[in-house]
């Protein structure tokens, strides 16, 4: 194994799934990056297993000036999406400057499938409007276009495994979170060759919600069914739970997305990537 002890990379989002694996690889590779969270003390132990392959350094979207300091010295930062909340946009486009003023030539971000400002998905006009500061920023880059999550179909599933939602019969071609994390680590390995490249993330199917509820009844045993809603039936079913006005229309948009069609696109991208085929719903349940 090759070890690289000079820490180059930066890696966000460390605690969450996709951030998480990406470390993970690089340290079984012995790529030395940098554990950028909230709560730098959580990694604290890891570091000092690590015999100087780690490093850790506070990174909160909410605090750009300190941001910028703990990604001084950094050419690569892997730019995890943050959390989903009203300041979301706001956050975001404030670390690309913090990028910028840390000296960081290069950014492989989390987008999202089909970004645009007039995108059906809320959060993908968030990603959008993120790619374009990217770019005006002259930062190196390459985005990774994920769609929907594979791993988080399961949770539209009410307790009573009924999914319900306005998606119709449109399609999703949601991906893997492991294969996401894969093509992470193969942009970060070589990531000249992947300089201003757009990918687009995908599985390698695109299901309507009846089939994915029938092949999470083939797969669990347990009886799942989708319900068609409209989309002001939706609201009303989720008014109950009081969310704020942006919560609310993240959540049905999440559906009304599926119905346009704007995430039903199957890519070779992940294969391209990674050189392996990208993971099925049948896979990723199965290795839960």
């Amino acid at each position: 194994m090759t070890r690289t002890t000079t820490a180059t990379i930066g890696i966000t989002g460390v605690t969450g799934h996709v951030g998480g694996a990406v470390s993970r690889a690089l340290e079984e590779r012995g790529v030395a990056h940098r554990l950028l969270g909230r709560n730098p003390q959580r990694f604290d132990s890891r570091v000092a297993a690590s015999d100087g392959l780690l490093e850790s350094a506070s990174l909160d979207f909410s605090d750009p000036e300190r941001a910028a300091e703990s990604m001084k010295g950094l050419q690569t930062v892997f730019l995890v999406s943050a959390a989903e909340t009203a300041e979301r946009e706001a956050q975001q486009l404030a670390m690309v400057g913090s990028l910028s003023r840390a000296g960081v030539e290069r950014v492989v971000y989390t987008s999202f499938a089909s970004p645009s400002p007039t995108a059906t998905f809320t959060f993908a006009r968030t990603h959008y409007a993120t790619e374009q500061a990217i770019e005006r920023a002259g930062l190196e880059h390459t985005f990774l276009r994920d769609n929907f999550y594979l791993d988080v179909l399961p949770l539209f599933a009410g307790e009573d495994r009924v999914l319900r939602g306005p998606a119709g019969d449109g399609r999703v071609a949601a991906v893997a979170r492991a294969d996401v994390a894969d093509a992470a680590v193969a942009v970060l390995l070589d990531p000249q060759a992947h300089t201003r490249g757009a990918y687009t993330l995908t599985g390698p199917e695109s299901l309507t919600m009846t089939e994915v509820a029938q092949i999470l009844t083939r797969v669990t045993g347990q009886q799942y069914r989708y319900e068609a809603e409209t989309v002001e039936a939706a609201h009303e079913s989720r008014a109950v739970l009081d969310p704020e006005p942006w919560e609310m229309e993240a959540w049905v948009s999440t559906y009304t997305a599926i119905a346009s069609g704007e995430l039903a696109e199957v890519t070779q991208d992940v294969r391209e990537l990674t050189g392996h085929a990208a993971r099925s719903l049948e896979d990723v349940l199965r290795q839960r």
